[in-house]
Formats: structure tokens, sequence, C-alpha cells
């Protein structure tokens, strides 16, 4: 599989073995993708930030909503208790009510006491409709089940895969992008991770490693044929940030802020008709935020977290913008020309051009 380092398009910071979520210990990725036909093109990706074994064990998470044309189920609770629990599932639009059942049914297969009072799942999603036909009732709650029992952790799958399957990105392939970065700390190194499901941006104003390529790349643009009638930059974006370094909930949300930097250096400003979600959390502290969800016998009255100072969290906030830039690049580059629903193309990214 071709990444954008293999091209030499290489964002700062240093990345971890895989380059890719996983790299954050205990961070499990699976999927289930769906191509049938002329109009079957999507999916569902599946993100365990404590893996299977741990999916009841809270993270500190915190959300930022960029702009609020799209879902992410759960959010409230999230901010309501800054703890996280359960996979976190991304498919398209129309798809989030079978993946948020999905999930129940995976748990109380897995875990019936975990599910024995109630569950409110992260489900997000992004519109895949010009590639897939996204009124079909085809993701059901078993392709969710698939798509968690697939998770594992090492290298992760990028391009038109899971809930990218369909997506577009900047007038080309887009999908499921991936990377990370090693952080040092004092003596300790912490690894920050993204996961994007990239379906966004206008051809024009596409920049890579800095440099824009949006006019030089003008050619061979489908989607600003006569019969698609959303805004040039109309879709969404979901990304997903994890990190082992110990932080609070707050301090998740202030990552989950400044996802918007790493998107802008690939070129966007943002549309109305965007959708851009995004979660962040810290499989830190395990064992601590169990109160949000109490269980029988917990006897606990007070909780402690260890947590980096706010004073110096920017090397934190500085990797997020690194890893979402080659996130994103990485969803590009993996992409392959794909035709869809009504006979809609979408073309490659032409990577070739970035080859030595």
């Amino acid at each position: 599989m071709t990444r954008a380092r293999d091209l030499g398009i290489a964002p700062p910071g240093r990345p971890g073995p895989l380059d890719a979520i996983t790299d954050v210990p205990g961070v499990e990725v699976g999927y289930t993708t769906l191509v049938e036909g002329e109009s079957v093109r999507t999916g569902v990706t599946a993100v365990l930030p404590r893996g299977r074994a741990g999916f009841a064990t809270p993270c500190a998470a915190g959300t930022f909503s960029l702009n609020g044309n799209g879902e992410m189920t759960g959010s409230a609770w999230l901010a309501e208790t800054g703890a996280l629990t359960l996979p976190v599932l991304i498919t398209n639009t129309h798809a989030v009510g079978p993946c948020h059942r999905g999930v129940i049914d995976w748990v109380v297969r897995e875990r019936p006491d975990v599910a024995a009072e109630w569950l409110l799942p992260v489900v997000a999603e992004t519109w895949d409709g010009y590639l897939n036909d996204i009124n079909a009732p085809t993701v059901h709650t078993g392709h969710a089940v698939a798509a968690i029992d697939a998770a594992r952790g090492g290298p992760v799958a990028e391009g038109g895969v899971g809930g990218g399957t369909g997506m577009t990105c900047y007038g080309f392939k887009g999908g499921t992008g991936t990377a990370s970065r090693v952080v040092g700390y004092g003596a300790d190194d912490y690894t920050v991770g993204a996961l994007v499901q990239a379906n966004f941006g206008a051809r024009a104003e596409l920049t890579v490693a800095g440099r824009p390529q949006g006019t030089l790349l003008a050619a061979d643009n489908p989607m600003d044929e006569t019969d698609w009638l959303a805004p040039a930059g109309a879709g969404s974006v979901i990304v997903l940030i994890g990190t082992d370094a110990p932080l609070l909930p707050g301090q998740c949300a202030a990552l989950a802020r400044r996802v918007p930097l790493g998107l802008s250096r690939t070129g966007t400003s943002g549309s109305h008709f965007s959708g851009d979600l995004f979660l962040a959390f810290s499989t830190a502290n395990p064992g601590a935020l169990t109160s949000a969800f109490p269980r029988p016998g917990d006897a606990a009255e007070y909780e402690s977290l260890r947590f980096v100072p706010w004073g110096r969290i920017d090397p934190f906030l500085e990797a997020v913008t690194q890893v979402v830039e080659e996130a994103v690049l990485n969803a590009l580059v993996a992409g392959v020309e794909t035709t869809g629903h009504r006979g809609r193309r979408v073309p490659a990214f032409p990577a070739h051009r970035w080859l030595h």
C-alpha cells in the first residue's frame, strides 16, 4: 500500500512504527467494506480505544464540532462525563441507526452485564451519496458487529475501506487515512494517533506539503458535472484522535479543537455543507472515571487522575496538527479511481506527480 511518505510527502514530526492510530497501545481498528453491483459503495469502520478486551473501561475523552452539519451520537453524554466507553463506529449518514443498534447487539453478546441498564454508543458519519445509493437499506446491524469483530492492532488499511468506501476528498477518491507521532515528554515517550474519514474539500483548495495544487490539478473533476448539485467542498470529515498520554477530559477536548488546524494544512477553508466533527481520547489512567458508569460493587468514593499540566500540553497539540494533515494525505494517496451510483466516477489522486 502506497502512502504519502513513499512519495516524499512527509509532514514534520516523528512517526510511530506503523504511522497509524494503532501505534497507541491497545487501539484496534476493524472494517466492513461493502462493494456490490453499481450502486453499493459503503461500509463501517470500528475503533476500539482499549481493544475488545477493555472496551468497557472508560477513557478520558472530549469532542469538538467545527461545523454541525453532521452527526456524532453520544456526544452529549461525553460532554457531561468526559468519559468514553464502547467501540466508536464511523459509517455513512443514513446508516447511523443500524450501526448504533449494532454496537448494542455486540455488547449484549460479549458482556451482557455491561448492557444491563443502558448504552449510549458513539457513531459518526460522512455522506457517501455521490458514489453510493445512500437511501438504500444496505448497512445493517450485522455489518456493524462484523466491523467490531474484525478490529485488530497492527497496520491499518487506508483509502476506500470501511466507512470510507464511498467517500471523496478534494474531488479525488478519499476515505480512510491514519498517522501517528511520538511525543517526547520528560523521560517518557507518548503516542498521538489520528484516524480520519475524509469526505471534504473543494479541488481548488487542495494543498500538498504547503504547496497549493488545486489549479494544477483542476482537470478531470467529474464532481463538477451538472447532475451533482452540492456546492464545492460539501461533504464531511470525522477525525478520531487517540493518545496514551495522561490527559484530562478537558485536555482531550483541547486536542479535538486543534484538528481543524491540521485539516487546513491540506487547504480546506471549511464549508457550511460539511459536517466536521472530532473526538479525542486518552487511554491512560485505566480504572479512573468509572464513577460515570457505576457497576454493582463499585465502592470508591474518590478517583485520581494523573495528567500532563496544562502549561506543558503544547507538544501534544502540535502532534495533532501533524497527524491530521498526514492522515488526510494518506487517505488521498490510497484512493483508487471508483465508479458508483448512477455511473458517477471519481478519479484517483495523481500520486505519480510526486514520485521521484
